[in-house]
């Protein structure tokens, strides 16, 4: 059996498409997963799987989500192999940071750096962002909420095409974590 995560994106923010957590852990159940649990309101799952590759997971839960709230969820779901590596290959150091300076923009797909070549790194300092495996991490000193460059990188220009969603570094370890996964 393989651990993933499912990250759900877009669900429980300020009282919209809502997404109960006992609810989506039934449902992995019911879809035939094992060692369900869940992590956090924002849409945070792992769970066990003999079968599937990581597209289908989420084909499979993404048809399911709709079937039973009413509402399309887009999701994505990587094995703790992945999560273990886009935690050890942080280009920032994620050690001396604290969790809300730091995200990771988990990527349905390779994203070429020509991607974001129109902007302006320099005029963001000190925030910085780096590409990895179909993975964007950004550093954001003083948070989320707060960063132009966050703003700036989700542009639906730079986006097209793409599906992704963004956890702070201290939901990514614990991911990691929960997955059984390595650092």
């Amino acid at each position: 059996m393989t651990m993933y995560a499912a990250l759900l994106r877009g669900i429980n923010v300020s009282g919209h498409r809502k997404v109960p957590m006992a609810e989506l852990r039934t449902l992995l159940t019911g879809l035939g997963h094992g060692d369900v649990a869940t992590y956090l309101q924002s849409g945070n799952a792992v769970f066990s799987s003999g079968t599937g590759d990581e597209n289908t997971l989420a084909a499979e839960l993404e048809r399911a989500i709709e079937e039973q709230f009413g509402f399309a969820v887009e999701c994505l779901v990587r094995d703790a192999a992945y999560l273990a590596a886009v935690a050890a290959g942080c280009p920032f150091p994620a050690a001396e940071l604290q969790g809300r300076q730091l995200h990771v923009t988990y990527f349905d797909r390779p994203v070429d750096a020509a991607r974001f070549a129109p902007l302006d790194a320099a005029a963001f300092r000190p925030e910085e962002f780096r590409l990895g495996d179909r993975a964007l991490y950004l550093y954001a000193p003083d948070g989320l909420g707060r960063s132009k460059l966050a703003a700036a990188l989700s542009r639906p220009s730079l986006n097209k095409g793409l599906t992704g969603t963004s956890r702070n570094w201290n939901t990514v370890a614990r991911l990691v974590e929960m997955t059984g996964g390595e650092a």
